[in-house]
């Protein structure tokens, strides 16, 4: 069973392009960690691909930064981005 860490909370998303902006105000985030955004009706698992940190690419990116994730469904302002481990 895998158990879950919130990493940060979605502060925007942008429809046209598939991509949310996350605040990490609780912990790290890299490319190929699993994640799972949640919320009242939000309910996404998926592999982090690609981060950006003010429009560069970046392998990882840590607490208190600002990031844009490609999401592959609709996400939601205030929903909460937890790591999987495990």
């Amino acid at each position: 069973m895998a158990t879950e860490e919130k990493v940060g909370t979605v502060t925007d998303y942008y429809a046209k392009i598939g991509v949310a902006a996350i605040n990490l105000g609780e912990g790290a985030l890299q490319v190929g960690d699993r994640i799972r955004i949640r919320g009242h009706t939000t309910d996404v698992i998926q592999t982090v691909e690609s981060l950006e940190v003010d429009h560069r690419g970046v392998q990882r990116a840590e607490r208190g930064s600002e990031v844009a994730l490609k999401v592959g469904e609709r996400v939601r302002k205030h929903d909460d981005v937890l790591r999987l481990k495990g």
